[in-house]
């Protein structure tokens, strides 16, 4: 009797991420760093994959997210490509990587492409809108990053809400707008929007015509993306705008206590895990 072969899932691009805003069902994209995680998300059936600089964060035990490099980023890119997932491929553009001209901006969003990435992020609005139009014009698909930007670490004080307060200046509920429609113009696919007042992402996702992606921004945003660590309950902390969908954490510390114990008590490896 033969096996029936699973129904080949349809490859999510960027025409279909294009294609997300307004169709009723907002798109789920998970942040994952290799090839493991990649294919558990994948088999969950998640719309994109980021591939995050959060990996100095989260993988590296680092305060914030500054100190991670290209060959890093790109390393985590070629290990979640590995695993060919259905899901969009996301890069993460780490700080220093595009912020000193348009050319260092093209050149590693061409690296990270190279490493399997179809698509790639970077921060800000206004200030490299510049960046991302000549990221287009390579040919590169680019996904914007506005509101808390873990990049700006040193000028918001740390990570903290963002467009709270009026006016014009940086990290302002009228600057988050103008940096929402900058990304938009300089010809971004969708654009992530990070903890800012619900009704201000209400607003933007009404304004543009590219997706949103919210994280701490609300339910109104076109799509939401979480850290897979948080998602799992991996992390010891837990933040205001993840959530936890099982307790991973705690359930991986009981399965290694129950292997140091067998091993202490020398019941493991028993015979049924041994060669004869």
């Amino acid at each position: 009797m033969s096996m029936m072969t699973p129904p080949k899932k349809i490859k999510f691009t960027i025409p279909r991420l294009l294609e997300s805003k307004g169709a009723g069902s907002p798109v789920a994209m998970v942040t994952a760093y290799d090839a493991t995680m990649a294919r558990i998300v994948d088999a969950a059936n998640v719309d994109l994959i980021l591939v995050g600089d959060s990996v100095g964060t989260v993988m590296q035990g680092a305060k914030n997210t500054l100190a991670v490099t290209m060959d890093q980023m790109a390393y985590h890119v070629q290990m979640v490509a590995a695993a060919k997932p259905s899901a969009l491929i996301v890069g993460d553009l780490p700080f220093g990587s595009y912020q000193a001209s348009n050319s260092d901006a093209v050149r590693n969003s061409i690296r990270l492409i190279q490493a399997g990435a179809e698509c790639v992020k970077l921060e800000g609005g206004v200030h490299v809108s510049h960046a991302i139009e000549a990221i287009v014009n390579a040919d590169i698909p680019v996904i914007g990053h506005i509101g808390l930007t873990p990049q700006s670490y040193h000028r918001m004080g740390g990570n903290k809400v963002q467009g709270r307060t009026e006016g014009d200046g940086a990290g302002s509920r009228e600057r988050i707008m103008k940096d929402a429609l900058a990304v938009e113009k300089a010809g971004a696919s969708a654009v992530v929007i990070e903890a800012v007042p619900s009704d201000l992402a209400e607003e933007i996702t009404n304004t543009l015509a590219i997706p949103t992606i919210g994280i701490g921004a609300g339910v109104h945003c076109d799509g939401q993306v979480l850290v897979i660590n948080d998602l799992l309950g991996l992390s010891e902390r837990c933040f205001t705008f993840t959530k936890a969908y099982t307790n991973f954490r705690q359930q991986a510390i009981d399965a290694v206590n129950a292997y140091v114990n067998e091993v202490h008590e020398s019941k493991f490896p028993s015979t049924q895990h041994s060669f004869q």
